[in-house]
């Protein structure tokens, strides 16, 4: 017979510094400041909150859809994970990985700043 311990534990999660309702829709999106040459991605409401966001700051749109704040929670610790860090107010700074680990994870970016490569393959017959 084995004698196998099962050992019983609860892991614990990591609470979030964001403490808002996390299941409100919204509006997601990607800015870039071209004197910092740096992101910043972020939630808004609704289309005036975002509105006052780009006319408070001289950052340019690069593309926005909708989403959640979970969303982005998501985001910022996935690109942690990933070792991209960020400063203060969440801004990122530019890279290629940067763009394509957004790309890939499918957040909002346009294409100003990021072309996203295809591959075609040709099926050859015999």
């Amino acid at each position: 017979m084995n004698n196998r311990k099962i050992i019983k534990g609860y892991k614990t999660l990591i609470s979030s510094r964001f403490n808002v309702d996390k299941s409100k829709d919204g509006i997601i999106y990607t800015l870039y400041s071209d004197a910092f040459n740096s992101l910043k991605f972020g939630f808004a409401e609704n289309d005036e909150v975002l509105e006052k966001k780009l006319s408070s700051e001289e950052l340019i749109l690069l593309d926005i859809k909708k989403g959640k704040k979970k969303d982005l929670c998501l985001l910022i610790t996935t690109l942690n994970e990933l070792g991209i860090k960020y400063s203060d107010n969440f801004y990122f700074k530019y890279s290629g990985s940067l763009m394509k680990h957004l790309s890939t994870l499918g957040w909002p970016i346009g294409r100003s700043l990021y072309k996203q490569r295809k591959i075609k393959k040709e099926l050859v017959c015999a």
